[in-house]
C-alpha cells in the first residue's frame, strides 16, 4: 500500500518557522524526484522546491527562507520554513516522482497559515 504522509503544518505568526516532513512508503519504483508545492485558496498549485537527489531547486518567492533535505534511504523529505509571510499560507504537498508509472505520487496536504 503506497503511502505519501506529511506532517508539521500549523499556525504561526509572521517571521515564525515551521518544519514539514513527508515520509514515502509502500513505492516499488525507484523514487527519482521529492518535493514540495502548495495551494493557496482560489490559485493554482505552485511549486516550492523540489530535488532529485542533488541541490535542490527553490520557487523565487521561498529563497533564502524555505530550505529542502532529503533522506534516501528513509524516502523522507523536510521543508524547514524561516521567516515566514502571511502570503506563504496555503495548504502544503508533498511531491514524489518516481521511474514508472503512475511516475507521481501526492501526499494528502498540511494546512500552514502564517498570521500578520
Amino acid at each position: 500500500q503506497v503511502q505519501v504522509v506529511e506532517s508539521g503544518g500549523g499556525l504561526v505568526q509572521a517571521g515564525g518557522s515551521l518544519r514539514l516532513s513527508c515520509a514515502a512508503s509502500g513505492i516499488i519504483s525507484r523514487i527519482n524526484i521529492m518535493g514540495w508545492y502548495r495551494q493557496a485558496p482560489g490559485k493554482q498549485r505552485e511549486l516550492v522546491g523540489i530535488t532529485s537527489g542533488g541541490k535542490p531547486n527553490y520557487a523565487d518567492s521561498v529563497k533564502g527562507r524555505f530550505t529542502i533535505s532529503r533522506d534516501n534511504a528513509k524516502n523522507t523529505v523536510l521543508l524547514q520554513m524561516n521567516s515566514l509571510k502571511p502570503e506563504d499560507t496555503a495548504v502544503y504537498y508533498c511531491h514524489v516522482g518516481t521511474i514508472m508509472s503512475p511516475y507521481v505520487y501526492w501526499g494528502q496536504g498540511t494546512q500552514v497559515t502564517v498570521s500578520s
